[in-house]
């Protein structure tokens, strides 16, 4: 048997048969070998192993690895989909639908939207997980940052159009919190920095009690009331003893520099997906003091894979019932440049 891959040459060798891919994949979805339709939950069903699909006596049909997957439908093989997220996950930096494309030998267009599906699969699910800190001496870092590009910069008819409007009128706010005993970090694209704004994500992520530090902005006032709280004013110091945050500000300069270095231009609706994909890669860095294989990132990824759907209606905008609209209510869907 063939050992499972370790880096990105291994990999491409490694899913280029399809029927090692397939294995793989199933190995990774039903991980006790026992096979259970996705759609009606039966156990009994029978492999057509010509097809690499089975058959579910419960619901009289026929379903594949892929269905009630972000694979569904997607036409697609799964020695394409596994080098995708093996890159996706692991390149620092992310990785360009263009050089996805060269690379698969598929048009930028289904790299694209293959990339985003896979940004889908990376995205934490709110169901089920705790809140952060807690503890004794539980330490979270809290934080915002504005992502967008420098007015001189911009096109003159789109200068002229947000001149006049604030400093940050033109930029879409990202709010972070960091863990620093898990090293973990959770972080979303806010509408403003209103203190109701900025309270509310830290009261529904973090343990009552916790110690949070951030800046001196006025929409971090009265945390003390149910956490252990403390500022450190960035005009006049960055540190103060273990008062600070430097932490989150790294994880801002991994996201800006993937946003400016890779990506260039991502318009305001796209750009949560694309802070869950480096809130993924930061997670998943290390387990504790042992550092997480590349290969155990793919499979973190393939464990989030299911029940999960995005379709190109939906990410483009055209299905009615999504969330498209820009995060600083505007609907403005020009790109930002960097």
């Amino acid at each position: 048997m063939v050992a499972e891959p370790k880096t990105l040459q291994e990999a491409i060798a490694y899913f280029a048969d399809p029927q090692r891919a397939f294995e793989y994949a199933v190995k990774l979805r039903w991980p006790d070998g026992k096979v259970i339709c996705p759609r009606c939950s039966s156990p009994k069903n029978s492999f057509v192993k010509t097809r690499r699909l089975w058959f579910c006596y419960g619901c009289q049909r026929q379903f594949t690895v892929k269905v009630r997957t972000i694979f569904e439908d997607s036409a697609l093989g799964l020695d394409k989909w596994l080098v995708a997220i093996w890159m996706l996950a692991n390149c620092k930096n992310g990785i360009s639908s263009y050089e996805l494309a060269a690379t698969l030998g598929i048009t930028q267009k289904s790299a694209w939207f293959m990339l985003h599906r896979l940004r889908e699969a990376m995205r934490e699910s709110k169901f089920g997980r705790g809140k952060i800190g807690g503890g004794e001496g539980g330490t979270v870092e809290s934080d915002e940052t504005f992502i967008g590009g420098l007015t001189k910069n911009m096109h003159k008819g789109r200068r002229l159009r947000v001149e006049g409007l604030g400093p940050f009128k033109n930029k879409t706010i990202v709010m972070g919190m960091l863990d620093r005993d898990l090293r973990k970090v959770r972080a979303m694209v806010v509408p403003n920095i209103k203190r109701e704004t900025l309270q509310n994500a830290i009261l529904n992520n973090v343990t009552y009690g916790s110690a949070v530090y951030t800046d001196d902005a006025i929409g971090h006032d009265k945390l003390n009331y149910r956490f252990v709280h403390d500022v450190v004013n960035h005009t006049e110091e960055y540190v103060r003893g273990q008062v600070h945050t430097q932490g989150i500000e790294n994880f801002w300069s991994l996201l800006k520099r993937t946003l400016r270095g890779t990506y260039v231009a991502v318009e305001p609706f796209h750009l949560s997906r694309y802070v869950d994909e480096q809130v993924f890669r930061f997670n998943h860095r290390k387990d504790g003091h042992r550092k997480i294989t590349a290969s155990e990132r793919v499979a973190a990824v393939m464990a989030q894979v299911c029940g999960k759907r995005l379709t190109y209606s939906e990410l483009t905008g055209k299905d009615a019932d999504t969330l498209h609209s820009s995060p600083t209510g505007t609907g403005e869907k020009a790109e930002i440049p960097f």
